[in-house]
């Protein structure tokens, strides 16, 4: 099973990093990532296999939302599957 991860902010160094680390603290395998600084804003897409999550999915989701907290950044994660349904026409 594979979550999409979004991160916007403003662009500071670490960044992708952090939220890589968060990641890999928790067993989620990042597959992709795709991210832009626009005019000194951050914006970043990861998709993350969350097979191996060490933790309870909701659990690892709100430990995503507290770095972005921490880092004045909005982070979110979905299951893959919530985000695909959420952009069928």
């Amino acid at each position: 099973m594979n979550a999409v991860l979004s991160v916007v902010g403003k662009d500071t160094v670490g960044i992708l990093a952090s939220v890589a680390g968060k990641c890999s603290d928790y067993k989620a395998n990042v597959i992709d990532v795709s991210q832009t600084v626009i005019n000194n804003y951050f914006a970043m897409f990861m998709i993350i296999n969350i097979d191996a999550l060490t933790i309870e999915f909701n659990t690892f989701v709100d430990e995503l939302t507290e770095l972005g907290k921490a880092k004045a950044l909005e982070i979110h994660v979905m299951h893959e599957d919530i985000f695909n349904l959420m952009h069928q026409i």
